[in-house]
């Protein structure tokens, strides 16, 4: 359900844990002579692609560092190697071999040295070497694997991150004398995560002293006995933690609750560890309890959301960061704050922009630049921090926020230094590259072409943005991917896309699982509408969703579908729906409200009962939110109406054949969702199957269970819609 971390979970597999060095994985990503000949998307094809990551330009921005993954489809894994890249003549070096994985390298403050994660001495432990590769030395010794880490500035202290156990919920540690004995004892909630049970283990920042070659052991900054994790659960991303450039002072991401409050809560806040006093302060929370907004920020009695990814400005003076202000909503808008450590006042610079900031980085000590989604795709802005507005309360006053960039694409991440940026773009048709953009135009140059070897000999299907009016007189955009060498004189198969989420953007992503231009290979139209509860489109449009999913929003994917199928070129008697997550609930539900538009659903970890999904799934302040709140309270008119559209009350409707997809570790929407359709088809008659990864959450992502995935998938189309 929750929008998912691309950049955590297009990662290789685990490589070998002993300490003798696996041999290099081999690797053959050329095309075969039948691969050239057919030119078109295929499944093996796409994973014979590197999947490019990237790193950050060197301080004087004349070199570029960045990974690239690559997959065995028979050994089932893949590995990563890092690259450096000159910007003046393009050269490229590859730094790492393929006998291990190496990964988040980071230049040091002067550009000698490259720091990185390696797992080439039997677990992963921080290396540097020098930036021609050359010189390569373990710095850590860490018991256990480092999880990620940020050496400061000056070279002498660094973070990294471990898993610690912190209590035992094991039955063999709690009753000692039984240690065959297999149970696990809670008794409060959040008894799992996203895709693990919680056993006691919590990741943790630790603050080391670098001395010479050799890290030393750490300090524990969050204690020994906190149960909970920084950076946050489930994605740990590293972003979350940030040194000042003084290296005296570490901010970091964290939501220190447990059980309950922490399954209902998505109050995380900043946090600011200074390394000589060993004091950390809550810069969200102070310790008198006042907030000291400044008049442009609507006044609250605490900061009650997410607050994430800290970032010092260059004089050390203020922290930037990102807000959602409203307690339980994980998809409210957010919000670009800084905060001044020498006024204690915050200013939301994004108070008169509706759409969301990530990705934010200082332009000296008076702007920031940031991504921000804009009608279904991701752009580059800039935004002035004026603190002479601070306590101004003329709305005129508001910074303006400056879109540099332009375009149909996704601009996913950016590293800016010396007056140049380089970012991770892809689009629908194109999969992730790194390119050059201006800071004064925004004109945008590509620098890596880690894939054309594969991609001059694939045909891809055209891209349309349609613009589809919806049933309340709105606009929509709408992508509809045609299959190479369309003939509009031909009718096609066509297939309505769902997207998850359920607010997440319909944008132009490249997907290593769900493909548009792979579906569009065997044959299919997609439509893939930005129907109501996306983000880009401004916080009403996204808002809408939440309490109504069985309303407007289906609406928008039936208008799209409609309008696309009054195409001569579509084929309205051979139409299928499929998704995943909330694109699954999505499919449940339309499968009794379709009125015999399709002739086949595919639904992958869709919810299907929503009184039993609150009492499995694990963060309850999403379904509070999006639902209404739980199903016992009937005084509640908004969980009420949800509950009464749950998709299988209407399961007596159903008379389409349907494919189940699930995972046996999706703790999000367990497995048991998918059990029930599976069961309610098969009792009522209905063609179906059911798909289960043992050895997957949410998302497929082993090589060869994507294989598979992607047989079943074109298999069920292909029977129900193309004979």
């Amino acid at each position: 359900m929750k929008k998912f971390a691309l950049l955590m979970a297009i990662t290789a597999a685990g490589l070998s844990g002993c300490a003798e060095r696996p041999q290099p994985l081999q690797i053959d990503n050329s095309l075969t002579s039948e691969e050239i000949a057919r030119g078109t998307l295929t499944p093996e094809v796409l994973w014979k692609m590197g999947r490019v990551g990237l790193g950050s330009l060197s301080p004087d921005g004349e070199r570029l560092l960045y990974t690239v993954t690559r997959y065995n489809m028979d050994e089932n894994r893949g590995v990563t190697a890092i690259y450096v890249q000159q910007m003046a003549t393009g050269e490229s070096r590859q730094l790492t071999d393929l006998g291990s994985d190496n990964s988040s390298p980071a230049w040091s403050a002067d550009g000698s040295r490259i720091y990185f994660l390696s797992d080439r001495s039997g677990s992963s432990q921080i290396w540097r070497m020098n930036p021609d590769g050359e010189g390569a030395k373990q710095l850590s010794f860490i018991d256990g694997d480092v999880e990620g880490f940020g050496v400061s500035p000056a070279g002498d202290k660094l973070f990294y991150v471990k898993t610690v156990q912190v209590c035992d919920r094991k039955s063999a540690d709690v009753y000692k004398d039984m240690p065959k004995s297999k149970a696990r004892i809670y008794d409060d909630l959040m008894c799992r995560h996203w895709n693990c049970w919680d056993e006691g283990a919590y990741r943790h920042i630790f603050v080391a002293d670098l001395t010479g070659d050799r890290a030393d052991e750490g300090v524990d900054i969050l204690g020994p006995d906190a149960a909970w994790d920084a950076p946050l659960a489930p994605y740990f991303d590293m972003g979350e933690i940030a040194w000042n450039h003084a290296g005296t002072q570490l901010a970091y991401t964290c939501k220190p609750l447990t059980g309950t409050q922490y399954a209902q809560s998505t109050d995380s806040d900043i946090f600011v560890y200074d390394l000589a006093s060993g004091r950390t302060t809550n810069i969200c929370k102070p310790l008198d309890g006042k907030v000291r907004y400044n008049a442009m920020v609507e006044r609250a009695a605490a900061m009650p959301g997410y607050d994430k990814y800290p970032v010092f400005s260059p004089d050390d003076k203020k922290i930037a960061f990102r807000s959602q202000r409203r307690a339980g909503n994980e998809s409210d808008k957010e919000r670009l704050m800084v905060w001044n450590s020498e006024t204690g006042r915050m200013q939301d610079l994004t108070a008169a922009f509706d759409y969301n900031a990530t990705n934010v980085l200082w332009d000296g000590n008076e702007a920031l630049w940031f991504l921000s989604p804009i009608e279904a795709t991701h752009q580059l802005c800039r935004v002035a921090y004026r603190p002479e507005l601070d306590g101004k309360a003329s709305h005129d006053l508001l910074p303006q926020v400056e879109v540099l960039t332009r375009g149909d694409h996704d601009i996913n991440a950016v590293t800016i230094e010396a007056g140049r940026a380089v970012a991770d773009i892809c689009t629908i048709s194109h999969p992730s590259e790194l390119f050059e953009i201006g800071l004064q135009d925004g004109a945008i140059r590509q620098i890596t072409a880690i894939n054309k070897p594969i991609l001059d000999h694939i045909r891809m299907g055209e891209v349309q943005k349609r613009w589809v009016e919806t049933t309340d007189g709105k606009r929509m955009l709408t992508w509809v991917i045609l299959p190479p060498d369309f003939d509009p004189a031909k009718k096609y198969p066509t297939l309505l896309y769902c997207e998850g989420g359920p607010q997440s953007v319909v944008s132009q992503f490249w997907s290593y699982r769900w493909n548009f231009q792979l579906m569009a290979a065997n044959g299919y139209i997609v439509v893939a509408p930005n129907r109501r509860g996306v983000p880009s489109f401004g916080q009403e449009w996204l808002d809408q969703i939440s309490g109504d999913y069985s309303g407007q929003n289906i609406r928008d994917y039936l208008a799209a579908i409609d309008d696309v199928a009054r195409e001569p070129w579509a084929d309205e008697q051979h139409m299928g729906c499929v998704g995943a997550s909330y694109g699954g609930y999505s499919v449940y539900f339309l499968a009794g409200h379709h009125e015999g538009r399709f002739k086949a659903f595919i639904s992958h970890c869709g919810i299907f009962d929503f009184e039993s999904m609150y009492g499995e799934t694990e963060e309850l302040f999403f379904i509070n939110n999006d639902y209404g709140g739980p199903y016992w309270d009937k005084s509640n008119p908004t969980a009420v109406r949800s509950y009464a559209n749950s998709p299988h009350k209407f399961v007596d409707k159903w008379d389409t054949p349907i494919l189940i997809v699930t995972g046996e570790y999706d703790f999000r929407i367990p497995y048991t969702q998918s059990l029930e359709a599976f069961t309610a088809a098969r009792v009522r008659g209905i063609p179906a199957r059911l798909v289960e990864f043992e050895n997957e959450a949410h998302q497929v992502f082993k090589p060869q269970n994507s294989l598979v995935w992607n047989r079943e998938f074109f298999g069920w189309l292909d029977k129900y819609l193309k004979q």
